[in-house]
Parts: structure tokens; sequence; C-alpha cells
């Protein structure tokens, strides 16, 4: 179990989500009861469920604790936005190592089928099945900065003032933390004068498709790499298909998948 819960959960991933935890409560400060499970080892089979998409149910045994033990910690951790913070830290370690490029980012989303919950709807692209929408701003290497979910009917240009809004103060190898990109990329969906406007107004160039004008093709190359963090995101099998009733624990798995995509970059470069 040790090597298992090491290669999921290696040494520098567990001190970053140290840094972020809320402390452990005391239940019983007069002892007695079970023992409470290990943080390490329950984040381990949080990202195994992530990653392999097996239900909560199928979790096995090897990690220790119950599977009801490891969906209570999630639940928990998910209230308390901890993976949104481990994202934010670890966009400012890249930053910080001046591996963040914000001279062209790039804006797009990508639908999936929902089984039930709040935030879907019926997805234009899927002959009408209920669906959820993930959209997604990243960098000019792919690494996602702003991420957010919607019902699959949602148009994409309404998503991006809470996009471009959601990008947190990073840091930046030298100087003051940044939040605006440079220039934005996006295809037709996003192709409204008011959106323009918007983004001028912050200072930030555009390249938006026109539609009948020009053909989306013409920002593949640029625009590819936010295809690419979408494949990058299908590695999260549990982004496959929405099971999660609840919105917050479907945007909770979309923020790990965001934070292993980080995590494997800060890896390399160190």
């Amino acid at each position: 179990m040790a090597d298992l819960v090491q290669r999921l959960v290696p040494d520098e991933l567990w001190e970053l989500f140290r840094r972020v935890v809320p402390p452990t409560e005391v239940i019983r400060p007069q002892g007695g009861g079970r023992r409470r499970a290990g943080d390490r080892e329950t984040l381990a089979a949080i990202i195994f469920v992530a990653t392999s998409g097996c239900t909560w149910r199928q979790l096995p045994p090897v990690f220790g604790p119950e599977w009801p033990t490891v969906y209570r910690r999630f639940a928990q951790w998910s209230r308390a936005r901890v993976w949104a913070r481990l994202h934010r830290v670890i966009l400012d370690e890249l930053g910080a190592l001046g591996e963040l490029d914000w001279s062209r980012c790039a804006i797009d989303s990508v639908s999936v089928r929902a089984a039930k919950g709040l935030l879907t709807g019926p997805n234009p692209t899927d002959r009408g099945k209920p669906g959820s929408k993930i959209h997604l701003i990243t960098d000019r290497k792919g690494l996602p900065l702003s991420l957010g979910i919607s019902a699959a009917n949602l148009h994409d240009s309404q998503g991006l003032v809470p996009l471009v809004r959601g990008i947190p103060p990073i840091r930046s190898r030298r100087g003051p933390r940044r939040r605006r990109p440079g220039k934005l990329h996006g295809d037709k969906g996003y192709d409204y004068d008011h959106l323009r406007r918007w983004l001028r107004s912050r200072g930030i160039r555009h390249r938006i498709a026109r539609k009948g004008i020009e053909s989306s093709q013409r920002l593949g190359r640029h625009r590819w790499v936010v295809e690419r963090t979408v494949s990058w995101l299908a590695g999260c099998r549990r982004l496959h298909r929405r099971y999660e009733r609840k919105p917050e624990h479907f945007l909770a798995f979309v923020g790990i998948a965001a934070l292993l995509i980080g995590h494997r970059r800060l890896t390399r470069i160190r």
C-alpha cells in the first residue's frame, strides 16, 4: 500500500497539500473510538477514484480507509475549497519559476453527459440529452488557469467573463502577481462585440474568430493548446460522465484534474 500511496501522492504533492488542508478536528478529546484515517492515504484514494473513474463503493480496500470515510473526507475538503486552493498554490509555484506564459491564453469548453443533479441541461450537441459543460482558460503552454462548470445548454459566450474574473492573482518570477492574459484566443462561440469591448476595457487583447467571415481553423496555431488540455482533463476518467448529484463535487473533480496537470509540469522542471 505504501508504494501505491507514494505513487499517487508523491512527497512534493503531499507537502503542498498540507499547506491548504484545514486542521484536523478532535472529536473525542478524552480518547477512545477508532483511529482517524490518515489524510495522505485518503487523498491517494480520492485521486484513485478521480483517475480510474470507479465508483466510491468500488474503491479497493488496499488504501486503508473505507469508502464512506473517503467520500466524507472528499465532501468536507470540497466544501472547504481545498482543491481550488491547492490548484492556486501549484500555479504560484509554476509562476515563481517562470513556467506560466501569459502572452497568449485560450478559452474553450467541453460538454459531458450527466446523470442527474443541478447545473445540468439539454446538450444541443448530443441530441438534447442531459449534460454539463466544463469551461476553462489556459496559458500559452496549456496549463489551466481558471475553471468553471455549467449546464450543457449554457452558451459558451456566457462563460467568458466569469472565467477571466476567476483567474487568481498568481506569482511571477519578477514583479507583482498577475491575473490578466496579454491576449485571449477564442472560437466563434465567443464572437460578440460586448465581449470584445469588455476585454479591451481591461487591457486584454483578443483574437476571436468571426462568424461567416473566417474559419476557426485559422486560430489552430494558438488554440490547439486548450484542445490538448481538454484531452488531458479526459485523463481523469471521472470526468468522462458526470455522476455527481452535487455540482460542487463535479467541480471538485475538475479541480483535481487541473491540479494534477499542473503538478506534473512542476515535477518535470524540478
